[in-house]
């Protein structure tokens, strides 16, 4: 979503932020959309980058905009896929051309705020949101692992110590490393935890690739409207009975913390413990 929206919104200013008529459920906003409006206007978008599962807009003035899109919110410069879940529409100078931003939301879970410098080190920084994935160091992955006894599907799903893996992933990655999903963290080897973080490297670089996953109710779309690609190329995510395509075994499903965990049984199996 950052990647696509980037191009045509970094460098522009913001005319205006509107609020798109609906009957919907309201979204949740920080400060309120009046105030967002009069202290963004006329404001320029230096950058746009992700932050574990929110995107940021970074403006000349220090403040930046964090949309967190959750289950259902889409970020999109193209046309939505209906006009009654508009909530939002960033509307930028130079328009010729470019467009305008949209954000689309069916069930309304989605957030934006308009946080200053000191807000967004509060709201995002360290103690509420930990590492990004894509930059944690094996001596990192080593700490985060050795300090909770979680499962580690479940510890990985744990924002507040390594930012940016959602629960497909979680599986996906888990899989490419051979990791059985309910070891616990502290019980991994060395080995295995660097295996985990080349793994979760190589995945979540591979699902930037092809523009994230849209899975069979179509909510995910990227910024212009179109379903992400990275769903074929699960190896295990959604595929509960069908044959692993590393080994041939049978993919489970099973539920860990209140979340869906797909693994094989076969080639991420628990290490066996050896007789005293």
């Amino acid at each position: 979503m950052v990647r696509g929206i980037r191009p045509h919104v970094e460098g522009r200013i913001l005319r205006r932020l509107e609020s798109c008529p609906n009957t919907c459920r309201p979204l949740a906003m920080t400060p309120r959309l009046e105030l967002q409006v009069e202290q963004s206007r006329g404001k320029q978008v230096i950058g746009i980058k992700r932050r574990a599962k929110r995107i940021v807009l970074q403006l000349d003035d220090g403040c930046a905009f964090v949309i967190e899109p959750r289950m259902t919110g889409l970020l999109l410069l193209a046309d939505p896929p209906d006009r009654e879940h508009l909530r939002l529409v960033w509307r930028f100078e130079p328009a010729a051309g470019q467009g305008d931003l949209w954000f689309w939301d069916r069930r309304g879970l989605g957030t934006v705020s308009l946080f200053s410098p000191a807000q967004l080190e509060r709201n995002l920084g360290p103690g509420k949101l930990g590492t990004d994935a894509l930059e944690m160091s094996t001596e990192m992955w080593l700490s985060f692992c050795r300090s909770t006894s979680r499962a580690i599907k479940v510890a990985l799903l744990d924002q507040v110590k390594v930012a940016g893996i959602g629960n497909l992933y979680a599986s996906e990655i888990l899989h490419v490393c051979g990791i059985d999903p309910r070891r616990r963290a502290s019980g991994l080897t060395r080995r295995e935890i660097q295996g985990l973080g080349e793994a979760t490297r190589m995945v979540l670089l591979e699902a930037i690739q092809y523009e994230g996953s849209t899975l069979s109710d179509g909510t995910y779309r990227n910024a212009l409207n179109r379903a992400g690609g990275y769903q074929n190329q699960h190896r295990v995510y959604d595929r509960a009975g069908e044959s692993c395509p590393r080994c041939g075994g049978i993919i489970r499903r099973i539920v860990q913390a209140q979340r869906a965990t797909f693994f094989c049984d076969q080639c991420q199996r628990r290490p066996h413990r050896r007789k005293s």
